[in-house]
């Protein structure tokens, strides 16, 4: 389970192998209504995500399909370090 990390976050690098627990908690958009499954999922960061905000992260395929609705595209989620 991997992620790209925002400009903030990734720090140039520095967060290159930490690991993070991620949560969607709702919806970015009307596509999907209830796109959240249960559970959390933890990520390792291994890239750099330039064109997410500092509340977003780019999980792979795998990693979103665990918590959300792979149609939704994009969704609101919390994550802390682990």
């Amino acid at each position: 389970m991997i992620a790209a990390a925002n400009p903030s976050l990734y720090n140039n690098g520095a967060a290159c192998g930490t690991s993070y627990r991620v949560r969607c908690t709702g919806r970015t958009n009307a596509g999907v209504l209830a796109p959240c499954r249960n559970g959390e999922i933890t990520v390792r960061i291994v890239d750099l995500c330039p064109g997410c905000g500092v509340d977003q992260l780019d999980l792979s395929q795998e990693a979103f399909s665990m918590i959300a609705d792979p149609n939704a595209g994009r969704i609101l989620i919390e994550y802390n370090r682990v």
